[in-house]
């Protein structure tokens, strides 16, 4: 036997050139090869290469960084003795191997990688891989592999045929290991101007690891939030121009003449009184006390007849025709409204 002879006549048209290259213990013995060929067949000056426990490249020389990660996915994917739910002779008409990387998907640096982060190392430089699995998996982090555990599972992206964690799940397990508080700034930053994701996603997860606690994380936050805001107003601006609405007096406060202060607003028109507010909650520790006090606010506004529209960073980001559209509606109702009570509009 040769790195060239077929290892069974079923065809793996189905699979890419680099999953037929790349087969775990399982995969190999399904198709009728012995431990004692794998073993003559790794042998120094053989064909083939063991990459990682169980796992083998069926061919001799360097690795490419693609037989890396499909390497890495297979170790993590499920023991690289057995493979549940994969018989010794499976039907001739199923594919194989079904759910090959099932409950394994790259995270970390090697993640931001692959969405493309510009200041994040190239994946051939990584001496380390960070693939993410289930809590109760029985792993362990071996060679280039590092185990990252999970009691949950986000649903993955699929990058050239890799399941990649999402960017702010990525960010979070490639923070975890970060002390220079430089580096975890520009990751941040990067996520929010490079249009990866919104604050509040990020946040969302860096406070489910647990993070937040933890000064340089919690400076890089709040650095990234105001560059979140700073982003949004920047698409706010850009709706109302490009759309034709009219234009609002902007970044204002509101107070009853001669009475209480009304609250902060993004967009004012004063003619109809319509309101509008950015959403940019983030999921902090007190999260629960900002969220009433944005709803004691549109309460308290709505109650003296001002139409309030929140608009959330992400929906002017990904669909700017449909908020311009719920903005235009709000104004054109104002006709059919009675008159607001008087406020005063001050600049904030």
């Amino acid at each position: 036997m040769n790195h060239n002879t077929p290892l069974s006549p079923r065809p793996l048209r189905h699979l890419s050139d680099v999953q037929q290259r790349v087969l775990t213990t399982a995969h190999l013995r399904a198709r009728g090869v012995s431990g004692a060929d794998i073993s003559a067949q790794c042998r120094p000056g053989g064909s083939w290469q063991q990459l990682l426990p169980g796992v083998f490249l069926l061919r001799p020389g360097p690795v490419t960084t693609e037989e890396r990660l499909h390497a890495v996915l297979l170790y993590a994917a499920r023991s690289p003795v057995t493979e549940p739910g994969v018989p010794a002779q499976p039907d001739a008409g199923a594919p194989y191997p079904p759910k090959r990387y099932a409950d394994a998907m790259i995270t970390g640096l090697a993640a931001l990688a692959l969405h493309r982060f510009p200041c994040v190392p190239p994946l051939s430089s990584l001496d380390r891989v960070d693939v993410l699995v289930p809590r109760l998996r029985r792993l362990r982090s071996t060679g280039c592999v590092r185990i990252v555990r999970t009691s949950g599972l986000p649903e993955p992206e699929q990058i050239t045929g890799v399941p990649v964690a999402p960017v702010p799940r990525a960010l979070a397990d490639a923070i975890a290991d970060l002390t220079d508080a430089a580096a975890v700034r520009h990751l941040l930053t990067e996520a929010v101007r490079g249009g990866h994701c919104e604050p509040a996603a990020v946040v969302r997860e860096l406070t489910q690891a647990r993070l937040l606690g933890r000064p340089h994380v919690v400076d890089a936050v709040d650095s990234l939030l105001a560059e979140g805001r700073a982003i949004a107003e920047s698409r706010l601006y850009r709706m109302v121009a490009e759309h034709g609405l009219p234009d609002p007096v902007w970044n204002v406060d509101l107070r009853l003449p001669g009475g209480p202060h009304l609250g902060g607003l993004d967009a004012y028109w004063p003619d109809q009184a319509v309101a509008l507010e950015l959403d940019t909650r983030t999921p902090r520790q007190d999260d629960d006390t900002m969220w009433s006090e944005y709803a004691r606010k549109r309460e308290h506004l709505e109650r003296l007849g001002i139409t309030v529209v929140h608009v959330t960073p992400k929906k002017l980001r990904d669909s700017p025709e449909q908020q311009a559209t719920v903005v235009r509606t709000a104004l054109m109702a104002s006709g059919d409204r009675d008159p607001a009570a008087y406020v005063e509009v001050l600049p904030r």
